[in-house]
């Protein structure tokens, strides 16, 4: 028996080839290319036990009479229930679909040649996914509001004092702002500025 058809039987030790696979492709995903770009561990859990769960349900289906539409619904309902009272972000939401998409596939498409078919599908899922991330990394900035106190600088004339006062004191690599409000008879303003966020490697 060979390995390509062992990979399509509806066997225990096809499913537990297929779950190693899926395995590997989460922590790939999950630990190598979300982890290294968010920093957010509390999702960490969620994610691969997510992963698990949905490939070994999925792996059941052929056993129960239901359709392959109607559970990933279910799926995608409990996710929402699960973080809606979180800090849950769009890219957060996102790689949650993915980590549905990604084990809904490996436990369930059988594309021929089996093995090189697995493994050109989940290569395509994550060079798009690691792709998408290095370029948002190097255009995408984040905002921050900060109450200013030094009006003398606001003035167009001053722009680039102005931004390096800012990035002195906050640390960041500020690229451009925004004058919100401006308090004369405080002295303050409030600005929005935006930045390239920097990622610390453990």
């Amino acid at each position: 028996m060979s390995f390509e058809s062992l990979a399509i039987e509806n066997t225990l030790l096809s499913v537990m080839i297929r779950f190693f696979i899926n395995l590997f492709v989460l922590f790939v995903l999950i630990r190598f290319i979300y982890y290294r770009f968010t920093r957010k561990e509390e999702f960490l859990f969620s994610y691969f036990l997510m992963g698990i769960i949905i490939f070994l349900i999925c792996s059941l289906l052929e056993t129960v009479d239901i359709q392959l539409g109607m559970a990933l619904g279910l799926f995608a309902i409990f996710a929402i229930l699960r973080f809606r009272t979180v800090n849950y972000t769009v890219k957060d939401m996102t790689y949650t679909f993915t980590v549905i998409g990604v084990s809904v596939i490996n436990s369930q498409a059988n594309i021929p040649p089996p093995v090189i078919g697995a493994i050109v599908i989940n290569s395509i899922i994550i060079i798009t996914v690691y792709s998408l991330e290095i370029f948002l990394q190097k255009r995408v900035l984040s905002t921050l509001l900060i109450i200013y106190n030094r009006l003398d600088l606001l003035k167009p004339a001053l722009k680039k004092e102005l931004l390096k006062d800012l990035c002195d004191q906050t640390g960041q690599n500020i690229e451009k702002l925004k004058i919100r409000k401006i308090d004369i008879g405080k002295g303050v303003s409030e600005l929005e500025v935006y930045y390239k966020e920097k990622i610390l490697s453990q």
